[in-house]
């Protein structure tokens, strides 16, 4: 590299040190959103957009997160909605405290591989009943707005039913993932989403009356309407008539838990996670281990800077799949695996000269290959400070695509992670949480303070490492983080990796010859996730934005305040 490359790299390091985003990264496509207000970020614009006019109502970074969420599954069906699960984590600007909400749900408590057994089942069907577990999304709904809220749930829920009685029009990204050929014959699902047998394209206005008043009932009477109520039952007897082992005890007794974000730090920065049964202790394995290696003398998307991090990524999944499941049901080492000790220990494992296509430990099932890609993420900053980074799932497409009676949503799939195998931390059993692909995350560093998260089944954990790097070793602001090439590995073994063809041919070739097997993606690929990151810069009291081109998402700006006199 040559040296005015580093001086240059050094100087953008610097500036982030000091909180100023504002480095020159050729291939950024959009500027920052900035301001001195709040901002949404969200993949699809009618959803940031409601945000921020909830913003403007006088809601707070919560309220906001709340209203964009409950669109995004009017708009973008296919990846999350009501019948999925949601993560969060809340940083409360006058305290400095940070929060996390894990409102993934749980099996039926009659589901255990006992029951598969008596029904000569080996093998769960990724899209059959059995893979519904008690959704947890509105449940988390209701515990962020009466923890942090300050408006109503009617009022935060009033742009989605909007939206789903008297419709949208779809977008580009929209049309392009609507369908889902393999759920055709899902009960429920070509009614509510392919209206006159036919999938809406780009421009058709579409409408799901059902699920507005779902959304109602839920604005009308919180959390009860969907685990103890009608809905409730209209949802186990649909369930139970797929062959379920449903009951409405699995909803009403199901509750969300508030739970302390865990962290590591990356060379003077602080990058924090939510604990298991998520995968984002992945993300900070990797970087305890990538911080052994100079990247940034390395140069962005480089060979040594790819090498490192793809090695890095096989060894932190390797523990992460071998140890990590829900912890009311197994020890989980977390303090080990945040270890700066272990770190080292794993990163002497790497030979810059090949790629390990083996790393132990490695007891991939089947069940956790690379399903999973259907996922929302979206960060809200308020004029105040606050941020809410959060993220929403159906696990795979619609999930199992089935649609209970007058309700408007599909329920998730994300039952299809556990493992059948007895004795295994992820081993599927009654009211257990399977470990969880979908992480949002959250870095600071003196006056600096972000909200991130980045799509995409077990693309996240690394994903978020590539954006950290991105941030940290080679001063990027976070809009440029979010659009730089990324690569992802699906497996958790084996030199496969996929990588966008923004990186450069030279690189790839370099790569092969080291024992990886790339393969290439189009320029800005749904495949390697798509994300949104907020920034506050405390000193100077001004926040900042960026949302991924990978969507159809924006960074939304709150407007100011306006009185009748126009001043």
């Amino acid at each position: 590299m040559k040296r005015s490359h580093v001086c240059l790299l050094i100087l953008a390091g610097l500036a982030v040190a000091f909180g100023r985003q504002f480095s020159s990264v050729p291939e950024q496509g959009r500027s920052m959103t900035v301001t001195k207000y709040g901002i949404v970020a969200a993949p699809q614009f009618l959803a940031a957009q409601a945000g921020t006019e909830i913003l403007r109502a006088g809601g707070n970074a919560i309220d906001a997160a709340i209203a964009a969420n409950a669109v995004m599954g009017v708009v973008q069906p296919y990846v999350n909605g009501m019948g999925g699960d949601l993560f969060a984590v809340v940083y409360e600007a006058k305290t400095g405290k940070l929060y996390g909400l894990n409102s993934s749900g749980w099996t039926p408590k009659a589901l255990t591989i006992e029951y598969l057994q008596e029904h000569h089942i080996d093998k769960i069907d990724p899209i059959g009943v059995h893979t519904a577990d008690v959704p947890g999304c509105v449940a988390g709904w209701d515990a962020l707005q009466r923890r942090f809220g300050t408006l109503p749930l009617k009022q935060l829920l009033g742009p989605a039913v909007f939206y789903a009685e008297n419709g949208f029009p779809l977008a580009e990204k929209n049309a392009r993932y609507w369908l889902s050929k393999t759920l055709l014959k899902q009960p429920g699902y070509a009614d509510t989403y392919l209206p006159g047998g036919k999938a809406p394209g780009l421009g058709d206005v579409f409408k799901n009356p059902a699920l507005g008043e779902s959304l109602r009932q839920v604005g009308a009477h919180g959390r009860d309407a969907f685990y103890n109520g009608k809905l409730t039952e209209v949802m186990v007897d649909f369930l139970r008539a797929q062959g379920g082992t449903h009951t409405v005890e699995d909803f009403a007794s199901y509750q969300p838990e508030w739970v302390e974000p865990i962290s590591t730090t990356y060379r003077g920065w602080k990058v924090y996670e939510l604990p298991p049964n998520g995968q984002g202790i992945a993300a900070l394995s990797m970087l305890n281990i990538m911080e052994h290696f100079p990247l940034a003398t390395y140069g962005h998307n480089s060979v040594d800077a790819l090498h490192v991090m793809i090695e890095a990524k096989k060894l932190a999944y390797a523990d992460m799949v071998h140890y990590v499941g829900d912890p009311r049901f197994t020890k989980v080492p977390v303090p080990r695996m945040l270890s700066k000790d272990l770190g080292a220990e794993r990163a002497k494992l790497i030979s810059m000269d090949h790629a390990a296509c083996q790393v132990a430990p490695s007891q991939i099932t089947e069940e956790l290959s690379a399903r999973g890609h259907s996922t929302i993420y979206l960060s809200t900053i308020d004029k105040d400070g606050n941020i809410v980074s959060l993220i929403q799932s159906n696990y795979a497409g619609y999930g199992t695509g089935m649609v209970a009676p007058g309700a408007g949503f599909s329920f998730h799939n994300r039952g299809a992670g556990f493992d059948l195998t007895p004795g295994k931390p992820n081993s599927l059993a009654g009211h257990k949480r399977p470990l969880h692909t979908i992480i949002p995350a959250f870095m600071e560093k003196d006056d600096i303070h972000i909200g991130f998260g980045i799509m995409g089944g077990w693309n996240q954990a690394q994903a978020h490492a590539q954006f950290v790097a991105n941030v940290v070793d080679y001063g990027m602001n976070v809009q440029a983080a979010l659009e730089a090439a990324r690569f992802t590995k699906s497996t958790f073994d084996g030199c496969d990796v996929q990588m966008e063809e923004r990186i450069p041919v030279s690189v790839r070739e370099e790569l092969v010859k080291r024992g990886h097997e790339p393969k290439v993606l189009e320029p800005f690929s749904f495949t390697v996730g798509q994300g949104e990151a907020v920034m506050r810069d405390a000193k100077r009291a001004v926040n900042f934005a960026g949302a991924d081109p990978r969507s159809d998402g924006a960074a939304i700006p709150q407007g100011p305040p306006l009185t009748l006199d126009g001043h």
